[in-house]
Parts: structure tokens; sequence; C-alpha cells
């Protein structure tokens, strides 16, 4: 991709590995825990808002042992933002209460860490609200790292009420070879994951259309543009979506936090570079059919294929 597209959008270069199903966890070093696009926090926070007024227990549950890791991941969030945003952030404790300013929103929040009571909304909630990523809780206790709380917006394909309680293995069993590739080693992460050492990875997919919220009950109605798509309108339909996702454990609870910043952008922006276009086409010819499938290239795969080898070639697209 050239350099030039590659620093407006990140996390659209298409690795070596990006044909496969990898785990590519890295070290997060001293980077932050949450990202914020200022191009759309406003927006994105805004429609959180929205979406979690219009049917709250679907996009936001909590079971009653994960009070104490949700405080603890609204403590090393907040702070996390005040470390990585300075003018966009801050935090004070006044007393026995924490003090939270939110300058990009023009709000503040006064609060007794620990106390729910206190907050509009349950800890992970309204930290959720606050920030672009989606926030999932897994029980670090357990071996098996049940999801035990989430507030979960911009979804792809799935929901809470399909995964909360159940492990992390079960939770990925819908993904072509999770478990005979990389369940063993994603468990392993889990379990070794030290609380100063986060990590991250990214994962990409294909959809037809910009819409944040793809979870279970929406996703219907999107995959029926399918039959739609042409090789004219392929560009435009179609969005090249990617998730960057934190893992982070918390020292107190030992419960890791997971968080998903979602990006999206229109397959033509990204197509406009030939080599970016031929990267893609050489992905879709490597990847295994149920993998195709799942990335939700399969049900466009002609068009596509013809739209991206015309790219390739440096013509125009639309």
């Amino acid at each position: 991709m050239s350099r030039k597209v590659t620093a407006m959008l990140p996390y659209y270069t298409l690795s070596a590995n990006a044909h496969r199903l990898a785990l590519g966890a890295k070290s997060l070093a001293n980077g932050p825990l949450i990202e914020i696009d200022p191009a759309t926090y406003a927006e994105e926070v805004a429609l959180k808002d929205a979406i979690l007024a219009g049917d709250y227990p679907y996009y936001f549950q909590a079971l009653p042992q994960s009070v104490a890791s949700q405080w603890e991941a609204l403590g090393l969030l907040l702070h996390d933002l005040c470390r990585h945003y300075p003018e966009d952030f801050s935090l004070a404790h006044v007393g026995e209460k924490w003090e939270w300013h939110n300058h990009r929103l023009g709000a503040s929040w006064q609060f007794r860490y620990g106390d729910c009571s206190t907050l509009p909304w349950a800890p992970l909630d309204w930290i959720g609200r606050q920030v672009q990523e989606d926030l999932l809780l897994l029980d670090g206790s357990s071996a098996a790292c049940p999801l035990t709380a989430g507030q979960l917006c911009f979804a792809n394909r799935w929901s809470l009420e399909e995964k909360m309680g159940r492990s992390f293995l079960d939770i990925h069993a819908p993904v072509p070879g999770f478990g005979e590739q990389i369940g063993r080693s994603s468990n392993l992460l889990l379990e070794r994951l030290k609380a100063d050492r986060p990590v991250w990875r990214y994962n990409w997919s294909l959809v037809l259309g910009g819409e944040l919220d793809l979870s279970t009950k929406m996703y219907d109605a999107v995959q029926a543009r399918t039959p739609t798509v042409t090789v004219a309108n392929c560009g435009a339909l179609c969005f090249f979506r990617t998730e960057r996702q934190t893992l982070a454990r918390l020292p107190q609870t030992g419960a890791v936090l997971f968080t998903v910043h979602t990006y999206r952008t229109p397959l033509n922006t990204l197509a406009c570079d030939p080599a970016w276009a031929r990267r893609f086409l050489e992905i879709i010819d490597e990847v295994s059919p149920a993998l195709l499938a799942y990335k939700g290239v399969a049900p466009v795969a002609a068009p596509l294929r013809e739209y991206l080898a015309t790219a390739a070639m440096g013509d125009a697209v639309g």
C-alpha cells in the first residue's frame, strides 16, 4: 500500500500471513490499550449511546461475579487514557471521589471507586461509553477463561447473548480451524499473560456496508445486499473491516480485559493502490474455502476477483 494510504488508514497493510488463521499477538510495549481516532471519536461514542438506549440487555451484559474486575478495568483504562491522551482526558482524586474529565466530550463525572451507586451505569458500561472500543472481560481465575462481562456495540456476526459465560475456546468455535490450529496457543497466551505485558493483534474481514453494528440480529439484513454486488459497484458496496485487539491482565482480580477497536473503509479507497489490490487478490487465492466464507469474501468472490484484477493493473476503479 502506498505510504499516503497507510498513514490515512491504520491496520490495512496485508501482512505475509494475512491469508491464514494465525494468532499473531505482539507485545503492546508502551503503546495504548485504547486508541482515539479524532475523526470519528464523537460520532462513534454517540452511536454507542444510541445503540445501548435501543436494546440495552443485548449490547451490555455482566455476570454478578464480574463487578470487581469491571472496576479494575475502569481504573486501568482511565489511567491509560490520561497517560496517552493528556490533552483529551484528565483524572483527579477529590477526597474519596475520583473526578474524571472527558475534554473531547466536554463532560465531567465524580464517583467513588468501587461504589456502583455513584455511576449511572455498570462500571464497564460507563467506561465503554468513553471509548470507541468494544470491551470484554474474561475470568482469568479459570483455565477456561469464560466471558463474564461485555459492552459489545460493534460486533461482527456475534452477540453477548450467544457467548456470555462460555469459555474462550467455545466462544471461537465458529471460526474454521480455530480449535485445531490456534486453540492451544490462544489458551497458552491467556495463561501466560502478565499484568505488565499486554499484547495486541489485528483481524480483518470483508463486509457489505459501513455499519459498525454487525451483531447477529443485524447481520442478515446486511447480507441481503449480496445479490446487488457487481463488478461495477463492488468497490463502493464492499468494506474492508479491521479490528485492533488488545489483551491485558488485571493484576488484582486476574481477569483479562479484551478490547476491540473496529476500523472500516470502502474497498475502492484501498484498491486505488494497485499493489494493495494485487496482494488482496493473492490472499483470496491462498485462503481456504472455509476461512474465505468466514471472512465474508465467499458470497461476493466472483465480482470481487474481477474488480481486484482490474484494480491491480492500475485501471480506474469505482
